[in-house]
């Protein structure tokens, strides 16, 4: 949010500044070929502008669907580990509960009930919760060969739940580059500058430009909230990890 209003300042001052130029320069700096010239350079510049965020927007969502695909896959997963769990008998029902802890922590740590709660990234990235479910696991002493053997798929499921889970925390480390970031609110600075230059000094122009920035620096928050998943405002749903927890321990 901090970025996109500093971005929204940035372009909407930009569009001030091209219609304080506009008022000052005199007329055949604003009229004629001059005009044309400007008209030709913002035409670049937009065709740049929309090129880059159409691009961002498109790989910020792949981000965020990647994120939701990846908590499906580890939210059957889960489900799955807990049938195995119910059939190798009633000596695994710790394990299921522990199971079922290890799951309702991580849902109370990225969506917690009280909204106003900061999500922690490190704190995610801390938590023992699953290598003590896997502890508990190995801890089990099967007594025949079909208890050993869902002991065994049991352990291979519990690894893949693990591996994406760090999965999901690498995908969080994602950051959009602050170079490219400053290019490009630089290209949009120049852009509704060139709007201002081109443009007569109303109300109606000034909201109007007004309204533009701020769907612009929009498009820049979107973007780097969708490359966020796990935390921020626009975040992967949780529902994969509700329905896995409703269905542990039936």
């Amino acid at each position: 949010m901090t970025i996109a209003c500093i971005a929204f300042v940035f372009i909407f001052c930009g569009a001030l500044v091209g219609l304080l130029l506009r008022a000052a320069l005199p007329d055949h700096h604003t009229t004629g070929e001059a005009r044309d010239t400007v008209k030709l350079g913002t035409g670049l510049i937009a065709t740049l502008a929309a090129m880059v965020l159409g691009l961002l927007v498109s790989s910020a969502k792949g981000t965020l669907d990647a994120m939701n695909t990846e908590l499906m896959q580890t939210g059957a997963k889960i489900i799955m580990l807990d049938r195995v769990l119910a059939k190798y008998g009633p000596e695994s029902k710790d394990v299921r509960e522990k199971l079922r802890g290890s799951v309702a922590g991580t849902i109370n740590r990225i969506w917690p009930e009280d909204k106003s709660k900061n999500v922690s990234l490190r704190a995610i990235e801390t938590s023992s919760a699953l290598e003590q479910f896997q502890d508990k696991l190995a801890g089990l002493s099967p007594r025949s060969d079909i208890q050993r053997q869902l002991q065994s798929q049991a352990q291979q499921i519990a690894t893949e739940i693990a591996q994406s889970r760090w999965i999901l925390i690498e995908q969080t480390q994602q950051a959009l580059p602050t170079a490219f970031l400053v290019v490009l609110v630089f290209w949009l600075t120049i852009l509704f500058a060139g709007f201002g230059l081109q443009s007569p000094g109303n109300a109606t122009v000034i909201a109007v430009l007004f309204v533009c920035a701020v769907s612009v620096s929009g498009a820049v928050f979107l973007i780097l909230e969708m490359n966020t998943p796990l935390t921020g405002i626009i975040k992967v749903s949780s529902a994969p990890l509700q329905k896995a927890l409703e269905n542990i321990g039936r």
